[in-house]
């Protein structure tokens, strides 16, 4: 019985077996149908991959040649910098993929060994993560979702997603998806943003430190922060050197080197170069992840740093404000607008390179360019510096003392007030302000009034930027050029038959000038053409000027239109402006040569006769004492001429006011006849009294009776 019952469990055994592989193979098939038609359904419900250029990025502003100036955060507040593989510093490339992901470049976005070893060890370690075995892909199907990983479906999810993305994007475009998309604690997300906030640079040049750093902190970004646990951050660096020399990824000794070099402990801040201008950029193009200016990134720092500094040194509430363009092109290749965006004493966040402001005498030039223009002198023709009225206006000079007779040169180079207006009065204050226009600037007059004389001397609103733009004519011969700073549209080119704001040779006679200006005492003479000013009452300083190749403006002053006792263009603005050109560099150039055409370049005694003295269409009525004034010597004054001790000198006898030439005479005798010169020597036969007359050109006359001894 035993037997055939063993017999019977024999031939049953056979028929189970097979029952049972049977089910399995069937519940595996139902199982496998189930899980292939949830995968097709995740795939089909996925959306679409991203393309890597079009990720929602922070907005930047870059230079000329693309270095960063400024980020903005994305619309979540997050710092997310646009970076593509050829920006990474490569041996951190390699770093990350043997430490992450060594089989990154040849599967598909699954490492099944990987996980399967990762599964073992997670068993054998009593439910404790030994390693991850998630690939860089998947990694980044992960960040695309948003979400962590908390189950099985969601690991089955992310694999799909990655398998996805391997099928859409090639290798290097989804490393470019990493690079932006890895979080480094905080609002710091991609590598770019991790090595600025961690390093204070570009991570297109890393140490081998940083780069392990780098590598290290995606994993547990919030624990690893460095600016909160620079120790953690230094563990999990050192073990991101160690296991990579043991892979021989990286050389051990290297690697034993870089884990002394200190962990940052503190985030750095974000670049904020040419902060007006990038704000203005995204303003005026808000969708746009990239704007480009035309400044350069290492003339923008450098002059910041400049204002700064120059702007502690006048104490609070006073901002300065720079601007340099390549006259050539039009390009504005910086852009200072106030002493420290976050100044509030300072107004920092008011762009006074576009504020309206009184310019002083920095119009002088032009003025006297028009006078050379319409031949109404030369620089060595001379003009009257004296009291001198225009109806109810009657200017004076800046520090009050007139100096006669003196030259177009002399007048310009040292600021004199009125030999400018009875210039202005003789060129027209409307072709003065009409010329500025031809410039491509429109100046601002007092409730739009017709301009006056007073325009000369600063009554009128105009911005350093629209000075600079002037300028920037004068230094190209008296062609106009349209500043761009690549906000906007480009300014339409001025093509065809464009009128000059002055002609070459009177642009020339004004350059030739300017360039004899004094410098302040940090500056060289001859090196650049340049003009101060003074606005009334101490409300602005100013200085512009010229080389071959830039033109440079500079405003000081207080936002607020406060005035700043004592601050003056030469003092306040002309050393920032000369500082300023030495820190363009090499990149200067010298004055543009004297141009083709008549010029008359002599003395101002060997000028043509109407050319030796600025004379002004109706002289009587620029005069406010026409008669002449012999100012030197008094009368009845005693002289000592040395007459006595047998080694006499001369006399000399001075005049003001008249009009030259004038006739000299002693005790009724002809002594000298200068036909612009106010002044005359005369020897006496002895001691005794005297009388010297003068007549000028007029017929009216003064006279004085001195005692010389």
């Amino acid at each position: 019985m035993l037997a055939q019952a063993q017999l019977r469990r024999r031939k049953r055994w056979p028929r189970v077996a097979a029952w049972t592989a049977a089910g399995i193979a069937y519940a595996a098939a139902i199982v496998g149908v189930v899980g292939l038609a949830w995968v097709q359904h995740l795939e089909a419900t996925l959306p679409p991959v991203p393309d890597p250029a079009k990720l929602a990025v922070s907005a930047i502003v870059v230079d000329r040649n693309g270095k960063l100036l400024r980020p903005f955060t994305t619309d979540d507040g997050r710092w997310r910098l646009p970076v593509a593989v050829k920006d990474v510093d490569p041996r951190f490339l390699k770093m990350l993929v043997g430490y992450e992901d060594r089989t990154y470049a040849t599967h598909d976005g699954i490492d099944y060994k990987a996980m399967l070893r990762a599964a073992g060890q997670f068993v054998l370690a009593g439910g404790h993560v030994v390693s991850g075995g998630s690939t860089l892909t998947m990694q980044v199907a992960r960040l695309i979702e948003g979400a962590p990983t908390r189950n099985a479906f969601d690991k089955v999810r992310q694999m799909v997603r990655a398998r996805d993305l391997e099928a859409h994007l090639s290798k290097d475009q989804i490393l470019d998806l990493y690079l932006q998309l890895a979080p480094y604690g905080g609002n710091i997300e991609g590598v770019r943003a991790a090595s600025l906030a961690y390093f204070g640079k570009e991570p297109a040049r890393l140490t081998l430190a940083e780069a392990a750093l780098l590598v290290a902190l995606p994993q547990s970004p919030e624990a690893r922060r460095p600016d909160r646990d620079a120790n953690a951050a230094r563990d999990a660096r050192d073990r991101v050197l160690d296991r990579l020399a043991a892979a021989g990824v990286i050389n051990a000794d290297e690697a034993e080197a870089a884990k002394g070099e200190r962990v940052p402990a503190a985030r750095r801040q974000f670049p904020m170069l040419a902060a007006h201008l990038g704000q203005e950029a995204v303003i005026e193009a808000p969708g746009e992840p990239v704007h480009k200016l035309t400044v350069d990134r290492e003339l923008q720092s450098s002059l910041e740093a400049l204002a700064a500094e120059h702007a502690a040194g006048f104490g609070p509430k006073v901002s300065i404000a720079i601007v340099v363009a390549d006259h050539f092109t039009g390009d504005i290749v910086a852009s200072v607008g106030s002493a420290g965006l976050f100044e509030q004493d300072r107004n920092g966040h008011v762009d006074m390179t576009r504020a309206l402001r009184s310019p002083g005498s920095t119009l002088k030039p032009l003025i006297y360019g028009l006078a050379f223009e319409q031949g109404l002198c030369t620089p060595e023709s001379l003009i009257e510096d004296r009291p001198t009225g225009f109806g109810s206006y009657a200017p004076t000079n800046f520090d009050g003392f007139h100096r006669g007779t003196v030259t177009i040169r002399e007048a310009l180079t040292q600021s004199l007030n009125v030999p400018a207006i009875i210039a202005l009065d003789a060129v027209g204050p409307s072709r003065l302000v009409a010329r500025m226009k031809r410039a491509a600037i429109t100046p601002v007059l007092p409730d739009q009034s017709a301009p006056g004389l007073a325009v000369g001397l600063g009554g009128i609103g105009i911005s350093l930027r629209d000075l600079v733009q002037l300028y920037a004519a004068i230094a190209r011969g008296g062609t106009p050029v349209m500043l761009r700073d690549g906000i906007g549209p480009a300014p339409a080119a001025m093509t065809g038959e464009v009128a000059p704001v002055l002609s070459p040779q009177a642009a020339w006679y004004v350059s030739d000038v300017l360039a004899d200006t004094p410098p302040p005492v940090n500056g060289s003479p001859g090196q650049i053409a340049y003009k101060t000013g003074t606005s009334y009452g101490y409300r602005d300083a100013w200085a512009v000027g010229y080389d071959g190749a830039y033109v440079v403006g500079i405003w000081v002053g207080r936002p607020d239109g406060t005035p700043v006792p004592g601050i003056a263009g030469i003092t306040a603005a002309a050393p920032i402006l000369f500082e300023a050109f030495d820190r363009i560099g090499a990149r200067r150039a010298p004055l543009k040569k004297r141009p083709p055409g008549t010029l008359v370049v002599s003395s101002t005694s060997q000028l043509p006769l109407p050319l030796r003295r600025f004379r002004h269409p109706n002289e009587q009525v620029v005069a406010a004492d026409s008669d002449p004034q012999i100012s030197y010597p008094q009368d009845g004054v005693q002289v000592d001429l040395g007459i006595k001790e047998g080694d006499p000198t001369p006399l000399v006898i001075k005049v003001r006011n008249g009009a030259p030439p004038f006739t000299f005479y002693a005790n009724g005798v002809p002594i000298g006849q200068e036909p612009f010169e106010r002044a005359e020597q005369w020897q006496p036969d002895g001691p005794g009294f005297v009388t010297l007359s003068v007549v000028d050109s007029t017929g009216k006359s003064d006279r004085v009776t001195v005692f010389v001894e």
